[in-house]
């Protein structure tokens, strides 16, 4: 359960929308799109011609003018009592369906004495109904192998809430439960008062978690951003005060006004027969009745401001500088194809613009650490076009002035042919891709589409629909109607540059005043017109013979092919349709940072990121990214403790461009002093200020006391182990770490053609460099300090007490006990969520995290944290203790026994589809020198008929030692003892 709130704002993407509701549609399936036909296509020439028109164009205009059309594969209608419904039969995954109640109410529907409570019903719907009371819902759901927040939950915003929840199909009484849970939240939430009260300090605790210094900020400015409109004053955390006091009738009141069928759809996608569900749905759900006297759904608007509003604020504890620069503008709506048309045309400018900020980004000394600039939905009425950016310190009327800048220079100037035919192949190369993968994409991603256009008006194209829109008219967007955008977006008016940045001493914050000039000064500034520069070489242009292979054994009953080639190169091969354009691929070998002493450490830890960023052979990264237009290809070196490794993606039509990067990250990275330069820039800027955050702060610093301040293990990276690294050196340890390819192995799954992918492998794989040089990694001894270990910190505005214990020591690595050891994270995950969230209202959630390591040591850790209320930490503390008290003494429950292997299994079905877990399991079991039937369902079936309470109660016994347990504690400081 959370909020759909982003305005911390990579992006700045509001993800909220129009208030909007469907129109009513007969109750049938989608039909295709009718064709014009001959005999009006000749009839709008003849009328062309007689008015002297150009017939093509009156014909485009003609087409364009046509609703956009909906995709055929959904059946959707509407009931008598309004409710909307959306069926469609989907596979992926197998036997499962995706379920969405979207309400068309959020905060902004809240009355004065209500602030909060549209979070709070969402909140409710998860404890007690009428066919599920208290916890019962989670707990059945659980049982069947449910995973709560990855397959149920739920989000409120200013204008909706959504309920989500994943179910089986492949046994019908799942399937029927899923849609009574369904049923339920639409309106028969029973509101015990019991219950309502535990819910409370859920909620608080939720606020408590997102109490932050740009919260802080946050709730400064957003009376200037949204002025004048209800939107300001209805943020969906609420009013503390209301949620803790608020009696039991007022909840209930805004449940009875808008949890109500004429503003709810009910999303059905998945491996279901459409026809059945659509009776299904029509038997139940036509029950509900909508209350007398409705009250309207009102519609909000954010009134236009004449000039330009600056907001500049500042926290103590802010870790970074953003600005943000918002034009707000009338919204667009997406009705016609001719809409669909502009709205690429504006997805067209949002590409070049971002193309040309990422230019600046790396330049020796960029403006800003990461930008963003575009065109989006907003709130209620309005859309935006609005800039973004984290700046380093110092910089931040540079980086205003550099937005400005981009902005007048495509108002006087416009983009460049070459621009968007760039930019106009990725679209379609895009959309082709989505096309390619219509019968292997993800039920989640149609749930949305169906969600989306319930609320928001937002298309609901098929993916063939939408191809072959834009293959159709993507020529018809022309570089003077993207030219033309500029001057109705960028305005003075209705515009508001918003500045939040830490207070330090010694840097100077500018002022209103000084921002203003900013602005000012590129109006009468001389300014170029952008240059674009691209090289036309090819990426790979050395003439390779295919190397042979030496060795070929082929794991049939797994489907997994491994070969050897005459460099030592040993490459494993997985063959899956589980994607129709998809081939993923891992690498290592043994070494990483280990090999090199401290002084050494900075240079290795980082090489490979800088290397990454350098570009490639004789390609800046900006060239790369220029000469890849078009392709879905990704290539990605990195360094870890005990390894050198690689990974990355391609599409079937990019495989070779894939594995040319590949060869070429060995056998030519670039050296790029500009690059480097930028890079450093940028990095030292990010964490200059990091630790001023408490939460940074905190992490930093539990990690500093586990590891006793192992410089191996040291925390995040300060500026200066950035602006102190030497090029020449960690370019030098590059080229150590990936000079000899002959003790890597590879790791490629995917939909290949297997007499393709081979001579790839022997062409670029088989040519690499091979040296003999056989390498393990070094037991550098970064390990958690022994003993009992309490620390108690205070730093911090906000009234949050941050809490850390490890429990860590030896482990016995077999995967019999590694299964025994993420079995009792599985339980302790649950039974802690039980009694800390569930019983004692005192947390929003609690991480329980465990894993065991092979190398260097065969060690564990298990890891609790939460946050909470300082005056109730040790109650929290005593409560975390009991539950693990009582695993060590009686072992677990029946239930959560039940519970924790039902999703084990579940999970198990779901990842055996999936390219990802097959290259992850593929990767860890030869790293691990284990055996093929680790992957398979049948080994984790046989794991879990094993396990017993048993075995759990003495895990917990093992691993819960509290004589190696480290805890760690920071209040507030304002509950720092006085002396």
């Amino acid at each position: 359960m959370k909020l759909k709130l982003n305005f911390n704002f990579l992006f700045f993407i509001i993800i909220l929308g129009v208030i909007s509701c469907s129109p009513k549609i007969k109750n049938e399936t989608v039909k295709p799109e009718t064709k014009i036909n001959s005999s009006v296509q000749a009839d709008v020439i003849v009328n062309a011609e007689k008015t002297s028109v150009d017939p093509k164009k009156e014909l485009d205009n003609a087409l364009l003018s046509r609703k956009i059309p909906v995709d055929p594969s959904f059946k959707y209608g509407v009931l008598d009592n309004g409710m909307h419904y959306f069926i469609k039969n989907n596979h992926k995954p197998e036997n499962r369906v995706e379920l969405r109640l979207a309400v068309n109410a959020g905060s902004v529907m809240e009355d004065d004495d209500q602030k909060g409570l549209a979070h709070f019903i969402e909140h409710m719907q998860f404890n007690g109904s009428e066919h599920f009371s208290k916890n019962d819902l989670i707990n059945y759901l659980e049982r069947v192998g449910t995973q709560f927040g990855a397959d149920l939950n739920a989000y409120t915003s200013f204008d909706e809430t959504v309920y989500k929840l994943q179910v089986r199909t492949d046994k019908e009484n799942q399937l029927d439960t899923g849609l009574l849970v369904m049923y339920d939240w639409a309106g028969k939430a029973t509101f015990d008062p019991e219950e309502i009260d535990k819910e409370r300090g859920v909620v608080i605790s939720e606020w408590r978690t997102g109490l932050s210094p740009q919260q802080r900020m946050q709730n400064k400015y957003f009376p200037v951003l949204f002025k004048g409109s209800k939107y300001a004053e209805r943020l969906p955390i609420g009013d503390p005060e209301i949620v803790k006091n608020a009696d039991y009738n007022t909840i209930k009141r805004f449940y009875k006004d808008w949890y109500r069928p004429d503003l709810m759809a009910l999303v059905v996608v998945g491996d279901v027969d459409v026809d059945k569900m659509e009776t299904k749905i029509k038997s139940m759900f036509s029950k509900i009745n909508n209350p007398d006297n409705e009250r309207e759904r009102t519609k909000f608007n954010i009134p236009a401001q004449k000039g330009t509003d600056i907001v500049v604020l500042s926290d103590k504890e802010a870790p970074f500088t953003n600005v943000q620069i918002i034009n707000k503008l009338p919204h667009q709506e997406l009705k016609t194809k001719k809409d669909l048309l502009k709205n690429l045309e504006r997805r067209l400018f949002n590409m070049m613009l971002n193309a040309r900020l990422d230019e600046i980004k790396n330049s020796p000394n960029p403006p800003f650490t990461f930008a963003y600039t575009g065109y989006s939905n907003f709130l209620g009425d309005l859309d935006t076009y609005s800039s973004w950016a984290m700046v380093p310190e110092g910089k931040t009327l540079d980086a205003i002035k550099t937005f400005e800048r981009e902005n007048q220079k495509v108002l006087k100037y416009g983009f460049n042919k070459s621009e968007l035919d760039r930019q106009k192949t990725n679209m379609l190369k895009n959309a082709e891709r989505a096309f390619k993968e219509k019968d292997k994409t993800d039920s989640r991603k149609y749930a949305s589409d169906a969600v989306y256009y319930f609320l928001d008006n937002n298309p609901m194209m098929s993916e063939e629909q939408f191809y072959n829109f834009v293959n159709m008219n993507l020529d018809k967007v022309s570089l003077d109607e993207i030219n033309s955008l500029a001057k109705n977006w960028i305005k003075d008016d209705n515009k508001v540059v918003i500045v939040t940045t830490p207070e330090k001493e010694g840097v100077e914050i500018p002022t209103k005043e000084d921002i203003e000039q900013a602005i000012n000064s590129i109006k009468n500034e001389e300014i170029n017109a952008y240059v674009d520069e691209s090289s036309d070489k090819p990426l790979f242009d050395k003439k390779l013979n295919p190397a042979n292979i030496k060795e070929s054994k082929k794991f049939d009953a797994y489907g997994i092919e491994k070969l050897v080639l005459d460099n030592g190169i040993e490459v494993y091969l997985k063959k899956t349709d589980f994607k129709n354009n998809e081939i993923m691929f891992s690498a290592f070998s043994p070494g990483g940072t280990s090999l090199y002493d401290e002084k050494d450490y900075n240079e290795v830890s980082q090489a490979s990121r800088v290397v990454d960023e350098m570009g490639i052979s004789d390609f800046s990264s900006t060239q790369l990214k220029k000469m890849l237009t078009g392709k879905d290809v990704s290539v990605t070196p990195y360094v870890s403790s005990l390894y050198e490794n690689m990974r990355g993606d391609a599409t079937i039509e990019d495989m070779e461009t894939m594995f040319q990067l590949i060869n070429l990250f060995f056998t030519a990275p670039r050296k790029d002093a500009d690059a480097f330069k930028s890079y450093v820039s940028r990095n030292a800027g990010l964490y200059a200020n990091l630790l001023k955050n408490p939460q940074y702060y905190f992490m930093d610093v539990t990690t500093k006391i586990q590891y006793n301040n192992n410089p191996r293990s040291e925390g995040f990276p300060k500026a200066e182990d950035f602006t102190s690294l030497d090029l020449d050196k960690l370019y030098k340890i590059y080229q150590e770490r990936f000079s000899n390819a002959g003790d890597f192995k590879f790791f490629f799954v995917g939909n290949f053609d297997n007499d393709k992918i081979k001579m790839f492998i022997r062409k670029y794989l088989g040519n690499l460099p091979s040296t003999g040089r056989v390498e393990k990694g070094i037991d550098r001894n970064v390990e958690m300090i022994s003993g009992i270990i309490d620390t108690t910190l205070f730093y911090g505005e906000a009234p949050k007490t941050y809490v850390d214990i490890t429990y860590h020591g030896d482990f016995d690595w077999t995967p019999d006990n590694e299964y025994v050891l993420k079995s009792l994270v599985n339980v302790l995950r649950i039974k802690l969520r039980e009694s800390l969230r569930e019983d004692k209202g005192g947390v929003y959630g609690v991480r329980v995290y465990g894993y065991a390591s092979k190398e260097p040591k065969e060690k564990y850790e298990l890891n609790i944290s939460f946050n909470s209320d300082p005056d109730n930490t040790d109650n929290l503390i005593k409560a975390a203790n009991e539950v693990i008290q009582k695993l060590k003494t009686e072992g677990p429950d029946d239930e959560v026994m039940t519970k924790v292997t039902e999703t084990q299994k579940q999970s198990r079905v779901k990842n055996l589809k999936e390219n990802r877990y097959w290259l992850s399991k593929m990767n860890s079991i030869v790293r691990n020198n284990l055996d093929f039937p680790e992957l398979t369902l049948e080994t984790i079936e046989s794991r879990i008929s094993k396990l017993s309470k048993n075995d759990i109660k003495n895990a917990a016994y093992k691993y819960l030692n509290e004589n190696n347990r480290i805890k760690i504690i920071m209040h507030p400081e304002s509950y720092k003892p006085n002396k």
